[in-house]
């Protein structure tokens, strides 16, 4: 694989040759990635892959008007062919007033932040396979658990690197180890469950170990067995770390420039007001060292730095690349997001809901009747109007405490009303993209299936 200069380099050559070629502005990604999985069921090997790519994406401008296109065929002919075909298909665009590179003056120079996202480390497949293999084991091994859906281990590096032709040229490289177990309890007469659990780390010596990611996924299988139904009506909901990081899904989707350019937003005309709770912050933090989704830069060559979405419950900023920003009169705010293929969108880095102040158990303790949910089912959530409707399963709370496992029901509300009705909990950690604590919202519809 090419090293973060290499691709640099590459990167700036196809700039530099759209330029000759005709182009008056240009930008492009040099994107590879080498990745090994392995999968193991029953204590037998199931399947090994290795995957290895090497793309690279050009944008061109003519006046206003842009083309992308991109290929994996580096060879000479294929990227001149590539460079030629992109300036004529800009020329035949149409106009868009709103195209452009990122201002000129607002790029990042000087040395990038040092993220720590690469370990220049490898795994062979029979590191894998142990590993993927004391997962299953691990979660066999507890009580009740009685199939597997089996194990999974993985480990990739990849490099990424963006030039444009006003000044900006810049690349890193991140590693990746994955592992995971899925397992079922129960049995054919009263039902079979199936839980998880999975980590992801850019270091491997930050990854959970098989025997607690196995353990885990087994006590989560056997918790849910022989689940009941619950009653319809207003209630309280507990949303488990692991589905109340969508909530910020919701948020980020709502508040980004393009939404808000198109007025397709159901926060359209929220910007400096009061969206949730004043004990509720939500921050993006793109420089936390070793992040999952941490970057030195964003996709157009802006700077990044953490910033407060939300600061007490007060909506501080939309998500803006250049173009959606030009079209509301406002600046980008270094939240361009960039694939091989097409031109920037937008997205946080490292997105957090900040701790609050009380334990889930006090969070929870005033609760009469209301349900726990570690699980979402579909996607019933209309970003226009904020309507929100989602099948669940988890546990019921009664009289403040954890009950009984329930399933095959559904949680609804507005995504206005549910955002000022959240509260915080204290346990938050840092183990995905987007993490929150245990979040409770009062008021919620919950009709039983």
């Amino acid at each position: 694989m090419l090293t973060p200069d290499q691709a640099r380099d590459r990167a700036a050559d196809i700039v530099a040759r759209a330029v000759t070629a005709g182009a008056d502005a240009a930008d492009a990604v040099f994107a590879a990635d080498a990745a090994l999985e392995l999968s193991v069921r029953l204590g037998t090997l199931e399947d090994v892959g290795r995957s290895e790519s090497e793309e690279l994406g050009l944008r061109v401008f003519v006046g206003q008007r842009s083309a992308s296109v991109s290929t994996s065929d580096l060879s000479a002919d294929a990227v001149a062919a590539l460079v030629e075909r992109a300036v004529a298909m800009a020329r035949e665009a149409p106009e868009d007033r709103w195209a452009g590179l990122a201002p000129q003056e607002r790029l990042m120079h000087g040395a990038p932040p040092l993220l720590d996202l690469d370990d220049g480390g490898t795994l062979s497949p029979a590191d894998l396979r142990e590993a993927a293999l004391a997962a299953e084991d691990a979660a066999r091994a507890v009580p009740g658990v009685t199939n597997s859906e089996g194990g999974g281990a993985s480990s990739s590096r990849s490099v990424w690197a963006l030039a444009t032709s006003h000044g900006f040229a810049g690349a890193y490289a991140a590693t990746g180890y994955s592992l995971s177990a899925s397992v079922l309890a129960g049995d054919a007469a009263s039902g079979m469950e199936r839980d998880y659990a999975h980590h992801s780390a850019r270091r491997h010596a930050h990854l959970d170990s098989p025997e607690e990611i196995g353990r885990r996924a087994g006590e989560r299988a056997v918790a849910r067995r022989n689940p009941g139904r619950v009653a319809s009506g207003a209630m309280t909901v507990v949303f488990d770390p692991r589905v109340g990081s969508s909530l910020l899904g919701h948020l980020t989707a709502a508040i980004s420039g393009q939404s808000i350019a198109r007025k397709t937003s159901f926060l359209l005309d929220a910007l400096g007001t009061q969206v949730f709770d004043s004990g509720v912050s939500i921050h993006d933090d793109p420089h936390r060292p070793h992040g999952l989704r941490s970057r030195p830069f964003d996709g157009e060559g802006l700077p990044v730095s953490p910033v407060a979405l939300i600061a007490e419950g007060m909506l501080e900023t939309w998500l803006l690349d250049s173009g959606s920003a030009r079209q509301l009169g406002l600046e980008p705010t270094g939240h361009a997001a960039r694939g091989v293929g097409g031109g920037p969108g937008v997205s946080p880095s490292n997105l957090y809901m900040a701790a609050g102040h009380v334990p889930v158990e006090t969070l929870i303790v005033d609760i009469a009747d209301g349900v726990y949910v570690t699980e979402l089912i579909g996607q019933g959530v209309n970003g226009v109007t904020g309507d929100y409707s989602r099948g669940a399963a988890g546990f019921r709370i009664v009289g403040g405490q954890i009950a009984g496992p329930v399933a095959e029901f559904t949680v609804a509300g507005n995504l206005k009303d549910m955002f000022r009705a959240l509260t915080p909990a204290n346990d938050l950690v840092f183990r995905h993209g987007y993490n929150v604590p245990t979040v409770r919202i009062d008021g919620m519809t919950v009709a039983s299936g």
